[in-house]
């Protein structure tokens, strides 16, 4: 049996979605993206994980798409499953109720920024680096345009993607792009302090709070508070908004219920 593409830990409170093709810079083959997929589909199912850390095997994160894959399968039918997989990748990201953060170390390309940008948080080494250089290959990265844009806003997208030029750890930080940069050797220790940290929230408030930020994010102000309004009725009335109340007005520690 052939090694899989996607290693994953389940059963925990942090679980982890390892992308195992360091030999191909965990490139995002179609392969492996369906991998993925079902890795995120059982983590959405499992009652024990609170969040999900993604990683990448080898020296780097991951460096996009398999340009051999895509040179080898020049149908539009391919394109197509390809390019369709690859959003509903990224999208998932959103629709399953932990917090999913991104452990980046290396280079973080094309896709493979995408992935990045897709994550709700992200952690970097100093020594990561990121680019959507479609540019310089004759394929504008125009999905990974999509949560990067959002993440860094138009003008450094738009660098970004016209130029192809690499950007830095700390550059990714000022712009947006990740949350904290760390050195290499307190990479792995800052991912499971953060996720401890979100881990300890209740399971319940942190899937709606994830939710409504998602379904509110790209809309008018107005419209947004028609989300976000009945979403605070909704948590006020949970068990675990009232012992969490509770708990700090009593100055202990919350019992959560997780509904």
């Amino acid at each position: 049996m052939a090694d899989p593409l996607v290693r994953s830990t389940l059963g925990v409170p942090t679980a982890r979605l390892v992308l195992a093709r360091p030999e191909r810079r965990n490139a995002l083959s179609l392969a492996v993206m369906r991998e993925a997929l079902a890795t995120l589909d059982a983590v959405a199912a499992d009652p024990v994980a609170r969040v999900l850390v993604i990683e990448g095997e080898g020296p780097g994160f991951s460096a996009g798409h398999d340009l051999a894959e895509m040179t080898e399968h020049r149908d539009e039918a391919f394109f197509e499953e390809l390019f369709t997989t690859c959003v509903e990748l990224m999208t998932r990201l959103h629709e399953i109720p932990q917090p999913v953060i991104a452990k980046v170390h290396g280079v973080a390309t094309a896709a493979g920024c995408q992935l990045v940008a897709a994550c709700d948080l992200a952690v970097a080494s100093d020594d990561a680096r990121f680019a959507t250089p479609g540019v310089n290959i004759g394929l504008f990265c125009s999905t990974p345009m999509v949560p990067v844009a959002r993440a860094v806003g138009r003008k450094r997208a738009l660098e970004m993607l016209f130029t192809g030029e690499m950007i830095d750890a700390p550059t990714a930080l000022a712009w947006g792009l990740v949350n904290r940069v760390v050195p290499r050797a307190q990479l792995d220790a800052e991912v499971d302090a953060l996720a401890a940290q979100l881990a300890s929230s209740s399971a319940y408030v942190l899937a709606l709070g994830k939710r409504t930020f998602y379904a509110q994010d790209a809309l008018t102000e107005d419209a947004a508070y028609a989300v976000a309004r009945p979403a605070m009725v909704d948590n006020a009335q949970a068990a675990d908004a009232e012992e969490g109340m509770r708990a700090f007005l009593e100055k202990r520690a919350p019992e959560w219920r997780n509904r």
